[in-house]
């Protein structure tokens, strides 16, 4: 019997040889054993808890984000997406707030 291709017959199955697809599953986690930099939280959300005191820790997190340096390390992809929407969201208040100001002398 088949199966897209697959076939269940155990006979048929030890005629063939079979290679592996993944050498090792330990070398893919082993990226991950290490700490993320910057205190163990990654890059993003260290820019994140800084940005509330210098927000253009928010931007350069942003420009990370957008030059994907996430690939190194997926683990750093929230944290990078989180400073990116917290310097959309000052940007706009920012914004907001010159515009009223400009205004209200008028």
């Amino acid at each position: 019997m088949k199966l897209k291709g697959v076939s269940t017959d155990i006979e048929e199955q030890n005629k063939g040889e079979y290679s592996l697809i993944r050498k090792d599953e330990e070398t893919e986690l082993g990226m991950f054993d290490k700490p993320l930099p910057c205190f163990g939280c990654g890059i993003g959300w260290f820019s994140f808890l800084l940005g509330f005191v210098c927000p253009l820790a928010w931007y350069f997190a942003t420009v990370l984000y957008f030059m994907s340096y996430y690939r190194r390390d997926p683990r750093e992809r929230s944290g990078l997406a989180a400073s990116a929407i917290a310097a959309l969201v000052f940007t706009v208040a920012l914004i907001i707030t010159v515009l009223v100001l400009v205004f209200s002398h008028h």
